[in-house]
């Protein structure tokens, strides 16, 4: 049986009054009480109706979105985008940006859920997969697999690596190197690490490989950078995205090196911002239209219970950008 609001109210050990004031966000209630209340709707599984929130005047149609950081040019536009596509057909969106913090990104759930969502779309990379399952919602997910749960939309990153690397090694290159944010942060990463080596090996050479603390500054990851192109003298350089790449060009030039005479850079992603703001860097170009339309479409599908013959992962296509520095 569907779980009901005196159900929560129950194991909560409050009242329905209180119940409801937690879920419409009215009056004072202290955090102590409101963790009982979420905690006792994640247990029951309880998804606040539609019916329940037109009753409380809160007609909006409300689609939850989970973030890494929107301070990501690839995560504003793919988020800009999102919410675009969702305002178009009658829906607002709640943008909440985790900063890949296990702990903010399980308190946006709660949030989530007492705001009553219609679903949520997620892009962040921490393991709170317990608390997405125990949501009850519609969700999607943008670059990061769950398993069975639920849907993931992602680009080719093991086959971009590879044309990376083939790249790289077609234009001459021979001493090469990787350098990738946190492989545990960010799993689309160690699919990126992947691709590349494979390529490399199969044409023979081998790579050094610079793993980037996810967290650090411009300014630490810019000294790491140019201690490596010091100690290893790379002629190649993949980096796992784009704004690492855009270091690694400011590191190389600080160096007296030439593009793309003594030293190929290619980085990975291709927003919008990189391409018209950054011509110089070759890069790896996501199908962020098609991302986005393919996220969106599935979500609406979760909604309308139209989703039995959805996939668990789908994966599209990604082109080489060839610009001044390969």
């Amino acid at each position: 049986m569907q779980p009901k609001l005196v159900d929560v109210a129950k194991v909560a050990g409050v009242s329905l009054t209180t119940v409801s004031r937690v879920i419409n966000n009215r009056g004072y209630l202290s955090a102590a009480t409101k963790e009982k209340v979420f905690q006792a709707m994640q247990k029951l599984n309880y998804q606040p109706s539609s019916a329940a929130r037109a009753l409380h005047g809160k007609q909006f149609k409300l689609i939850g979105l989970i973030f890494a950081s929107i301070e990501n040019p690839l995560i504003a536009e793919v988020v800009e985008r999102i919410e675009d596509q969702l305002f178009r057909v009658g829906y607002k969106a709640i943008i909440c940006n985790s900063l890949n913090n296990p702990e903010k990104e399980r308190q946006y759930l709660k949030m989530l859920m007492a705001n009553q969502v219609d679903g949520i779309i997620t892009g962040s990379h921490n393991e709170a997969i317990e608390a997405y399952k125990m949501s009850g919602l519609p969700i999607v997910s943008c670059d990061r697999y769950f398993a069975n749960l639920i849907p993931t939309v992602s680009c080719d990153n093991i086959a971009g690596a590879r044309l990376a690397a083939n790249t790289l090694i077609e234009k001459g290159s021979k001493n090469l190197m990787l350098i990738s944010g946190s492989l545990d942060q960010l799993p689309h990463n160690t699919d990126r690490l992947t691709g590349f080596l494979d390529a490399i090996k199969k044409a023979g050479l081998t790579s050094a490989t610079v793993r980037l603390p996810f967290n650090a500054t411009p300014g630490i990851k810019r000294a790491n950078i140019r201690q490596q192109l010091i100690n290893h003298h790379p002629d190649g350089v993949f980096c796992t995205d784009d704004l690492t790449a855009l270091l690694c060009l400011q590191e190389v030039k600080g160096l007296g090196m030439r593009v793309p005479d003594d030293i190929q850079v290619i980085g990975f992603d291709g927003s919008t911002y990189v391409r018209e703001y950054h011509p110089e860097l070759s890069t790896i170009v996501q199908p962020l239209d098609d991302i986005v339309d393919l996220v969106v479409r599935l979500l609406f599908n979760r909604l309308n219970k139209t989703d039995d013959q959805l996939l668990n992962r789908y994966v599209l296509p990604v082109t080489l950008l060839r610009r001044d520095s390969v």
